[in-house]
């Protein structure tokens, strides 16, 4: 029993002490988390070891991220803000994509490394600026909006990404293939679910609120977000992708809200687990050594603020919405270490590359703030 509970009463040690410390200091809680990772990570202090259970645990983190994602995925919204969703923030992830893979392969890295290193490197933190945008009271300013328009497209993005890196760790022979039948098969699935699921998603939320027990609604929204994502692991894609369209479900029913605030702490634990077994999987002495990752980090950066800068000003903007929005989004994100995660998982990133690759991510979101 004693060596069961020791590695939980640890990560919930670490987790109280995170939650107090970067409170305190008005600092992200995603980055106290990624530093205790590094701490007690198998690397470090060797206080916990990466084990299945914890593994399992930190993917059930990932699902409900993803269904909160969902969750406030909102049709009018998007058509309202088409314009900076569609048009630059799409220009964002692409050329950031495309930037990173030229890199990759110049490096003579492989290009399906390059493409997942592109995808995790467009993202920006949406937990971080969100919450700076609101607590400065700017979400509605100019720079706020493009912020938000460019971070809803990136979350939007991690889903065909999902769906392309398993096909990416096909042979090589077998890629078009595979990607053919990974899109095909998640376009059914996808279909499916949201024609049929819509319909029967919102009498069942009628049946099980009209019992007007909160314990059966939240057993009904687990039931619900797991189901889902289990549907689509079984069909061959993610538990995340699953998660997302149980999201998109339910914020088409009036229950959406509820549903958000009851799901926060299950969310908000298991996510602040996941990101602290990302920082489990960062070597210091490997980055020490490596020399590449203050390089890394200042290209990183600075790339993506010009390109960004840039991009907002082709769109219109003046001179400061640019370069606040540029300067905002210039670091990395929650959803980059859920692609290396998922590609690390299938060997598409060596240790050599994903190693100073993590710690530029980590050390760009303690910039950002």
């Amino acid at each position: 029993m004693q060596s069961t509970l020791q590695p939980v009463l640890i990560l919930l040690a670490a987790a109280v002490l995170v939650v107090v410390v970067f409170r305190s200091l008005k600092l992200p809680t995603v980055l106290g988390y990624l530093i205790v990772g590094v701490a007690i990570g198998p690397h470090a202090l060797g206080w916990i070891h990466s084990t299945d259970a914890v593994r399992n645990l930190a993917e059930i983190g990932v699902v409900f991220l993803m269904f909160s994602i969902g969750l406030e995925f909102s049709l009018p919204k998007l058509i309202t803000m088409r314009r900076v969703v569609f048009g630059l923030g799409a220009a964002q992830v692409i050329l950031t994509l495309a930037i990173v893979l030229a890199a990759a392969m110049a490096l003579d890295i492989r290009w399906q490394t390059g493409i997942v290193l592109g995808g995790a490197l467009a993202m920006s933190s949406t937990a971080i600026l969100a919450r700076l945008l609101a607590e400065r009271l700017e979400l509605n300013s100019p720079p706020g909006r493009q912020i938000i328009g460019i971070l809803l497209f990136q979350d939007l993005a991690v889903v065909p990404l999902l769906i392309i890196i398993p096909a990416l760790a096909a042979p090589p022979e077998n890629l078009a293939m595979n990607l053919g039948a990974a899109l095909l098969k998640a376009a059914i699935v996808l279909t499916v679910l949201l024609f049929f699921g819509q319909w029967i998603m919102r009498g069942w939320f009628h049946l099980v609120a009209r019992r007007k027990s909160s314990e059966l609604f939240v057993l009904n929204v687990l039931l619900i977000t797991l189901g889902v994502a289990f549907v689509t692991e079984l069909a061959g894609l993610s538990l995340a992708l699953g998660a997302f369209v149980a999201g998109m479900l339910i914020s088409e029913t009036e229950y959406r809200y509820q549903v958000e605030e009851d799901i926060k702490p299950f969310r908000d634990i298991l996510l602040g687990l996941f990101f602290v077994t990302i920082g489990m999987q960062l070597d210091l002495r490997v980055v020490v050594e490596s020399g590449w990752v203050s390089l890394l980090l200042v290209a990183l950066v600075v790339m993506k603020t010009l390109l960004i800068f840039g991009l907002s000003r082709v769109f219109g903007s003046d001179w400061g919405v640019a370069l606040r929005t540029g300067l905002a989004l210039g670091a990395c994100g929650e959803f980059g270490f859920v692609l290396l995660a998922h590609a690390n998982q299938l060997n598409l990133i060596g240790p050599q590359t994903l190693q100073p690759v993590l710690a530029a991510m980590v050390l760009s979101m303690l910039i950002a703030p």
